[in-house]
């Protein structure tokens, strides 16, 4: 017999989502935030030379700078006030976690604290990102300055409006993205890269058609790159759905004169626990070093900072340093972010709380080893799969020197984000259609009291 939740799952339609009227605001509010994330990505920084910008960064648009700018949809090319997007932001979450494993204080913060210590470490992320997003824009706008004749009146008074509108942008966005998670569908941070993803997805689609047609790209690896973009968007759907079900038991005990208990249930653990994070934290740390060098490398550059040009070349979209960096970063996120979400020593105690034991498993101790054997071993698994989905088609599109834009990383993004929101409107409607059950059930309570 199928369970409740099954049953209401089930009914789920099109009526049901018309009857749903707080999904419906928060839909309207999601949209309502992403078209106004997409209309500052259209206005530019005051002093810039917006053609002569468009003409320097189509040297480097194939590099570090264009995939930058595929993050922050196309607000680079334009030198925007959201060009730095929530890339600081998510840097200095990098840096909190980090510091959550290993700073005893914050770790305990983090363990002990509960929602409190939660909202302490999170006002720490606020301010770090204030700080880094200082730190990237100063040193974009002394690039620019450095520039010859990408900005119209270059000096100090250029130096702080730019640090102020690029550092003040970036707040904005981490705002406008705890907005929508709090009242609106799914994760602020996550839509607002996803949107700014798909903004350039079709570009990048005509770029390659437009390269096949001219020869430069032949009709064969135009044909291999679709080809493992959609074989990419199928393991990604398979891999995110699999999980490993452990069988969960609870011991029958005698409550007053009946036994209640006796159930079974199980401990979904997903191959990929820590989901799109990992390539999201890898690419920005990859772009918080190596956008500033990029536009510090287009300038003339004293003797002593020769070196910088060759580093970002070294770092370019495509290159073997960026490649092997990339894939080390990815499976380092996908361990540490995994240890985060998941802690074994809470969850087996949890489970001894409630009676619930691992069949052939003592409680305690030995179900927190066995939980933690289980886990290292599905990471593993999920580090690989992420780490081939966003190397693999990288590499071939490096190879045939195609737009980036149906890159691994830009694909996993787009699907988990879309999958994750999609589950979210889900129990949206799930919630709404239990409310309505309990209510007719209540008033049928009430009729037959009468």
């Amino acid at each position: 017999m199928a369970s409740a939740a099954e049953q209401l799952a089930a009914n789920l339609n099109f009526g049901a989502f018309q009857k749903a009227t707080e999904l419906h605001k928060r839909i309207g509010f999601t949209l309502l935030a992403l078209i106004i994330y997409r209309l500052g990505t259209y206005i530019p920084i005051p002093g810039i030379d917006p053609i002569a910008f468009s003409q320097a960064f189509e040297g480097q648009a194939s590099g570090i700078l264009g995939m930058f700018n595929m993050f922050s949809g196309g607000a680079v090319e334009r030198m925007a006030i959201f060009a730095l997007n929530v890339m600081p932001y998510i840097s200095a979450s990098i840096i909190v976690q980090l510091l959550g494993a290993v700073y005893p204080p914050w770790e305990k913060l983090r363990k002990e604290g509960g929602e409190a210590g939660r909202k302490t470490l999170n006002q720490y992320t606020r301010y770090l990102t204030v700080v880094l997003a200082v730190f990237q824009s100063f040193g974009i706008a002394m690039g620019l300055s450095a520039s010859q004749g990408l900005v119209q009146d270059p000096g100090p008074f250029f130096i702080a409006t730019t640090v102020v509108t690029l550092t003040g942008g970036t707040m904005f966005l981490m705002w406008l993205g705890e907005q929508i998670t709090s009242r609106g569908v799914g994760n602020g941070i996550s839509l607002i890269i996803f949107a700014g993803i798909i903004a350039v997805l079709p570009r990048g689609i005509w770029q390659m058609f437009s390269m096949t047609r001219t020869g430069a790209l032949s009709g064969v690896g135009m044909l291999l790159i679709m080809g493992i973009a959609i074989a990419v968007v199928i393991a990604i759907v398979f891999m995110e759905r699999s999980q490993r079900r452990l069988l969960v038991q609870y011991p029958k005990r005698q409550q007053g004169n009946r036994m209640v208990g006796g159930d079974t249930s199980f401990l979904p653990l997903k191959i990929n626990t820590a989901g799109v994070i990992p390539p999201i934290f890898a690419s920005s740390l990859l772009l918080l070093p190596t956008t500033v060098m990029g536009f510090l490398a287009t300038a003339d550059l004293p003797p002593w900072a020769q070196w910088l040009p060759g580093t970002v070349g070294a770092l370019q979209h495509g290159q073997p340093l960026f490649m092997v960096l990339y894939g080390a970063l990815i499976i380092f996120f996908c361990f540490f972010y995994t240890s985060i979400v998941f802690n074994p020593d809470d969850t087996a105690e949890n489970l001894r709380k409630y009676g619930g034991f691992l069949p052939g498993i003592r409680p305690g101790k030995r179900t927190a080893e066995y939980l933690d054997y289980v886990l290292t071993r599905l990471t593993v698994i999920g580090a690989a799969y992420i780490t081939i989905v966003c190397l693999l088609p990288e590499a071939l599109i490096g190879f045939y020197n195609a737009p980036f834009y149906l890159g691994g990383t830009s694909i996993l993004i787009v699907v988990t984000v879309t999958m994750d929101t999609v589950t979210q409107i889900q129990s949206h409607l799930l919630a709404h259609q239990y409310e309505g059950l309990i209510k007719k059930s209540k008033l049928r309570g009430g009729r037959g009291r009468s």
